[in-house]
């Protein structure tokens, strides 16, 4: 049993792969603030995961981690994860000496490119598509699949997408840097554009524009032609065969996808080398509850994948 386990800002989940790829158990709680509760969090879902599946630790072959922030997939160490609180915290190592299984930890969007890509060979029984997963959620950033190999770069940042600068008259990014793709398609740029008490800001953004708002649909079509560009720079940078839109905006669903592919139409419309890629035909939006991130962490535990 490989096990997979998604530590995320407010929530951990994780799930169990057996040989044959298929997801045997699931779990979810809180995840804790800081170092100790972090490490914590993830002892109390080995256990709770051992308890479904009515074995021993020992039976777990391998476990990974994805985690947000900056991580030494080499030696399992987090660097930095404001989020939880972390600045220097050996993840993998403690916790391969509390459980006596080797842990591997690497960055959760990377992660959960590799759970996207093992999605779409269980479903079209190829595992060597190139494929590019692209995280919409608070921010904005990528992973890359290629050749069934996780591309990170020589420094880790292959995927960084969204600090790619799209606008030079446009808004600060938390980066230091103006106008990024990420203040223009991500969670807080809707949140940004249309602001409103509603939970699920997208949603509420997506519902005034049906319903005929001229200024709901303004910053909708902003939105959209922010995704649209960064599946755009994500073929024409790698060539993917696919590109997998996931993350909290993913919850969207068609009207994420077909407006994505409705703006992708129109630039091809107006350029015969767009259209001569097909841009539209390699959109996908992941299927809503797919736990990504959790099942690209127990591929990454089973095996250290190659930088490339």
């Amino acid at each position: 049993m490989r096990l997979g386990i998604d530590i995320g800002g407010t929530k951990t989940a994780a799930v169990a792969i057996g040989d044959d790829g298929a997801l045997s158990g699931e779990v979810r709680m809180p995840t804790g603030f800081g170092a100790e509760a972090v490490v914590e969090t993830a002892l109390r879902t080995v256990e709770r995961m051992t308890m479904i599946e009515g074995v021993e630790a020992s039976a777990i072959s391998s476990i990974g981690i994805g985690i947000p922030g900056t991580v030494d997939a080499a030696t399992g160490r987090v660097t930095h994860a404001v989020n939880l609180g972390l600045e220097g915290l050996d993840l993998g190592p403690r916790l391969a000496d509390r459980l006596g299984v080797e842990v591997r930890v690497e960055n959760d969007v990377k992660a959960a490119a590799l759970g996207a890509h093992h999605l779409l060979g269980m479903a079209d029984g190829v595992g060597a598509h190139s494929m590019a997963y692209l995280n919409l959620g608070t921010g904005l950033a990528a992973g890359i699949v290629i050749g069934g190999r996780l591309l990170r770069g020589g420094h880790g940042a292959a995927g960084e997408i969204g600090h790619v600068p799209v606008d030079p008259s446009g808004v600060t990014c938390t980066c230091g840097q103006r106008g990024c793709l990420e203040t223009v398609a991500s969670g807080s740029a809707v949140a940004r554009m249309w602001p409103t008490t509603d939970p699920e800001p997208a949603r509420a953004l997506f519902a005034a524009a049906a319903a005929g708002d001229g200024r709901a649909t303004d910053a909708r079509d902003r939105f959209l032609a922010g995704v649209a560009a960064a599946v755009r720079l994500l073929v024409l940078a790698t060539d993917v065969d696919e590109v997998v839109i996931g993350g909290g905006l993913s919850a969207l669903g068609d009207r994420l996808g077909d407006g994505t592919r409705r703006i992708l139409n129109r630039w091809a419309d107006e350029s015969a080398f767009l259209a001569s890629l097909d841009l539209p035909s390699r959109v996908r939006v992941i299927p809503p509850g797919f736990p990504a991130a959790a099942v690209g962490a127990a591929l990454v535990g089973e095996s250290p994948w190659p930088k490339s």
